[in-house]
């Protein structure tokens, strides 16, 4: 992949999926005990953070890091309810809807310029 000609959203939301997946990992490596879980940890974060670095090449810092913050807070809540059986009230349901509620807005507001 040749971050110089693929779409910015798209490189923002590989890098998000990358941040959830190192993070998700993240409690999987047991504090870094497994070696797979970890190795996962550290690639999937330097691959998160280098194609953010090529998004923000056209997108506006504050929108990247909000969307790439919010969708990867929802994203990894999900991951950890499901998947790792955490504990989930009805509120965090509500705050993963104002996070994604916030993402819309950021978008629909018109604050990416390029």
């Amino acid at each position: 992949m040749n971050p110089h000609v693929v779409n910015p959203y798209v490189l923002l939301g590989i890098s998000i999926l990358m941040e959830v997946v190192a993070t998700s990992s993240l409690r999987a490596s047991e504090s870094f005990t497994r070696l797979v879980p970890s190795v996962v940890v550290v690639v999937g974060y330097g691959t998160a953070f280098y194609v953010m670095s090529h998004a923000l090449k056209s997108l506006p810092l504050g929108f990247s890091y909000a969307v790439w913050s919010g969708v990867g807070t929802a994203l990894t809540a999900m991951i950890g309810w499901f998947y790792f059986r955490d504990a989930f009230h009805w509120s965090g349901l509500v705050g993963i809807g104002l996070i994604i509620a916030g993402v819309v807005v950021l978008n629909v507001g018109g604050t990416v310029r390029h």
